[in-house]
């Protein structure tokens, strides 16, 4: 059985965003590291083969050189190699284009089981994994709290808001899973360097078949217009209380429309 698991690098969310002349994020300039909510894909993936699951795991991403360091933090967990789509065109690709990428290269790859984070931690968009079984020509299987694999079937578990369900789709499929599904393992320093020693994979659009004028900016269907950092925060009001704290309080909270 085979496994796929994507990951990204993004932007440390502590470091001043940098953008492109297209309003992009300058991911190239950044700091970054693996994004949290991908880390618990990564758990469930090298979790199942923990516990008994005869599959191999291959780590998957595209971005600049940069991105190679969220494929060595996977690796440090667990897995067996990765794959870094790696291309000058590809800065600017929207969720479409990335879709559109990633799913060729899980083909070439090959896959039974597609595992993603539920969301980045940076455009949180939370639309790629349907995207791409929609063009892998699979069922999804999104938000889970709990994968298992038996019997040639992906089961999750997900909870609503008014109840709990577990969900079934035969393989292959995409499945995405929540910061809810299992603590991310921290890679012990002997984990780390054997991480490094697993071969990592380069392949450019060319390689997938891909024309540079379906990616990047070129081949977006959504455009940035304008970007505006977040404000500075300003200090916050400070009641002391003198025995009327609860009354100012209070008229603070009405003065201002908080209730």
């Amino acid at each position: 059985m085979k496994i796929v698991v994507l990951v990204k690098h993004v932007a440390d969310p502590d470091s001043a965003w940098r953008y492109t002349e297209d309003l992009s994020v300058d991911r190239a300039a950044l700091e970054g590291r693996l994004s949290e909510l991908d880390e618990y894909a990564v758990e469930q993936a090298v979790s199942l083969v923990e516990h008994g699951l005869p599959a191999t795991v291959t780590f998957l991403t595209m971005g600049p050189a940069s991105a190679v360091d969220a494929l060595r933090k996977a690796l440090a967990m667990g897995g067996d190699d990765a794959v870094h789509v790696l291309d000058d065109a590809l800065p600017g690709s929207d969720a479409l284009s990335t879709s559109l990428v990633l799913a060729r290269a899980v083909e070439r790859i090959g896959f039974d089981l597609v595992l993603c984070g539920m969301s980045s931690t940076d455009a949180e968009m939370s639309v790629v994994p349907a995207m791409l079984a929609d063009r892998l020509g699979v069922p999804q299987v999104t938000f889970a709290n709990a994968v298992s694999v038996q019997d040639g079937t992906v089961t999750v578990r997900r909870a609503g808001d008014t109840s709990v369900d577990d969900v079934a789709a035969a393989l292959p499929a995409v499945a995405s899973v929540t910061d809810k599904s299992g603590e991310p393992r921290y890679p012990a320093f002997k984990a780390i360097m054997v991480g490094r020693k697993k071969p990592v994979t380069t392949w450019t659009l060319g390689d997938l078949g891909l024309d540079p004028g379906q990616v990047g900016a070129a081949g977006a269907a959504s455009v940035v217009r304008t970007a505006v950092a977040n404000p500075p925060r300003s200090a916050g009001v400070v009641v002391v209380d003198d025995g009327d704290g609860a009354v100012r309080i209070a008229d603070f909270l009405v003065g201002h429309n908080l209730v």
